[in-house]
């Protein structure tokens, strides 16, 4: 097989279904780690692995794999895929993290060849969260524990997505000083997440504040705060992008107010979770409509019952987040519960948009042909004496 050129949307497939099935499995290790009785108690320590690496992981590296048309970068998603399976499966303790890191690798360097074309600042931060990604899977096959990975695994999808918000703020452009103080700001978080594998309290508190910078950042920059006032998908889009900010700088403020990001307990479940699933589940509910097209070739229509799949997530965050704060294990977990629902809404939603797609286009030629069947015959009706 050539390793130049794309490959077609049905050979992708198989990679999404792999991700998807990290995330449900992921979801179901997360909630029995909340007392939850769930099969997904035999992988519990592999929640974050297979929520990050294996779901997040995957979805990004097939998505710049996408982008950049060349067999050789779809390697990532398969080796993050096959990461998440081996984890799955309860494979050999060093199997998982090795093809982590050879799948995060792999992306590092689509990243870089995406760099190479087109050098700007939101490409750098794309090839500085690829590398991000990769460091926090060599600490993982090092043998750290998985708290020691966390901060590195943030900064991977933080730095993804405010990349690519960067890169959509080209329709309204920053200016100088607001591009260097971004740069300013990924600087703080990677020298945070650095420092933080040899003083965890101040690397923390340095990663809490550039959250919270990077969170302030976005709201006064992104798009979003103009396109919030349409219609349609483009209203939605803009109200996960605004709600997913807030929820990344309650992340920061977080870990700033608690000391950083401890090893584990209340705080550290709410601070983790106001970013990985406040915020980048946010982009991700935002972005779906616009990525599966791009990735499967399948229509993915707007409708308004995406509304209910978000408020619901930001509704059982804020439960569990509250159970953190004001120490109520009972809400954490029924939070934690709502959270997985959300979820599963969000993921059945989509399917049934992608299904309702081809069955909506297929109506409205069906609508098209009665009204010009219509016309013409009032048009001849008209001619008759």
């Amino acid at each position: 097989m050539k390793l130049a050129g794309d490959i077609r949307a049905p050979w992708r497939v198989p990679l999404l279904l792999l991700a998807f099935a990290s995330l449900f499995v992921g979801m179901s290790a997360g909630l029995a780690r909340l007392g939850w009785l769930l099969p997904g108690a035999g992988v519990a320590a592999m929640h974050g692995p297979l929520m990050v690496s294996g779901f997040f992981g995957t979805v990004i590296s097939l998505e710049r794999a996408v982008a950049l048309r060349e067999r050789w970068a779809y390697t990532a998603p398969l080796l993050s895929s096959l990461a998440a399976l081996a984890s799955i499966v309860a494979a050999p303790v060093a199997v998982a993290p090795s093809l982590a890191t050879a799948g995060s690798a792999v992306m590092l360097a689509a990243s870089a060849v995406v760099y190479r074309r087109q050098r700007e600042l939101f490409t750098l931060a794309l090839v500085l969260g690829a590398a991000s990604w990769t460091v926090g899977n060599l600490v993982w096959l090092a043998g750290q524990p998985i708290y020691a990975v966390v901060p590195w695994w943030i900064a991977f999808l933080v730095l993804t997505i405010a990349g690519e918000r960067l890169e959509l703020s080209r329709l309204l452009p920053p200016s100088p000083g607001a591009k260097r103080l971004f740069a300013v700001l990924i600087a703080v978080l990677l020298g945070g997440v650095m420092v933080s594998l040899f003083t965890r309290p101040a690397g923390t508190i340095a990663l809490g504040a550039a959250l919270t910078g990077l969170a302030l950042w976005l709201m006064r920059q992104d798009v979003a705060r103009r396109t919030i006032k349409a219609n349609g998908l483009t209203r939605f889009i803009a109200v996960c992008l605004l709600s997913g900010y807030v929820w990344l700088a309650v992340s920061g403020a977080s870990m700033l107010l608690s000391g950083g990001l401890g090893f584990g307990g209340a705080a550290y479940d709410a601070a983790l979770h106001a970013v990985l699933l406040g915020f980048v589940f946010s982009m991700v509910f935002g972005h779906a409509p616009i990525i599966l097209p791009a990735v499967l070739r399948v229509a993915v229509p707007y409708a308004s019952y995406f509304y209910a799949p978000l408020a619901l997530l930001h509704a059982s965050l804020f439960i569990r987040v509250a159970g953190d704060w004001i120490g109520l294990p009972d809400w954490r977990a029924w939070g934690g519960a709502l959270n997985g629902l959300a979820l599963l809404a969000f993921v059945l939603g989509t399917i049934g948009a992608v299904i309702r797609g081809p069955l909506t286009r297929a109506s409205s030629v069906r609508d098209r042909r009665i009204t010009i069947g219509s016309r013409e015959h009032a048009a001849l009706s008209e001619k008759q004496p």
